[in-house]
């Protein structure tokens, strides 16, 4: 973690800012710490707020690499197949351990079926008193779960899950409205995820009270990028 960083210093070191998502794909030959820690390092260069990366060896890397505050996760599906996303303490722990700055978990409503993981307001209310400087961020798909996530005591609410929960295709573009709604109706900030894909985007979740927004594929993951331009030239 970042040395002296209080909770509300490290929230507030992210405000009216982009936070880059550092992940690679399964398949995507990127997907070393090692080449992450260096993507990150060039979010700082370009002057993102902090980073998100998947797991503990992903974060000690990029830890090592850059001052900004890291929001860790751990995908862990082998132990939750649905809510997967920082599915229990030990996962938590591994991320602290590892330096993040923050932490996010899955706070759908999702039922956890993958056998002991526990509901996300229990989880964050076990997180909050084994580490209570260290901010907890609630991704969530819509409105409702962000205000139960807010009541139980995530200091950060995130957009992260919102049409990935239903079965159904993800809506073309972010959520805007649901990062308006949960600004407008719980008193955490609100950090703004997924489809971010340009700056327009991130102009407009700022206008609607975002905390701060993450940008991932659109800036980090290059194989789905050379895709596109791929698809495009074969049409």
């Amino acid at each position: 973690m970042i040395a002296g960083g209080s909770k509300a210093s490290v929230i507030a070191a992210l405000r009216g800012g982009v936070v880059v998502s550092c992940q690679a794909p399964e398949g995507s030959p990127l997907k070393y710490p090692t080449h992450m820690a260096a993507m990150a390092r060039a979010a700082e260069l370009a002057g993102a707020v902090g980073i998100r990366a998947d797991g503990p060896a992903f974060v000690a890397a990029i830890r090592a690499a850059v001052a900004l505050p890291i929001i860790g996760i751990s995908k862990r599906p082998d132990l939750e197949p649905d809510a997967y996303i920082t599915p229990d303490f030990a996962s938590v722990q591994a991320l602290v351990a590892a330096g993040a700055d923050l932490v996010a978990l899955d706070a759908t409503c999702r039922p956890r079926v993958g056998g002991g993981a526990p509901g996300a307001a229990d989880l964050i209310a076990q997180v909050l008193a084994a580490y209570p400087d260290l901010p907890v961020m609630a991704d969530v798909a819509t409105t409702a779960e962000g205000l139960a996530a807010a009541a139980a005591g995530a200091d950060v609410v995130a957009t992260t899950l919102s049409g990935y929960t239903d079965g159904a295709a993800p809506r073309h573009g972010p959520d805007i409205e649901l990062v308006a709604a949960l600004v407008a109706g719980q008193p955490r900030p609100v950090i703004a995820e997924g489809r971010y894909a340009s700056p327009t985007d991130v102009r407009s979740a700022l206008a609607a009270g975002a905390h701060a927004v993450v940008v991932g594929t659109a800036i980090t993951d290059t194989l789905a990028l050379a895709r596109r331009f791929v698809a495009a030239a074969n049409q």
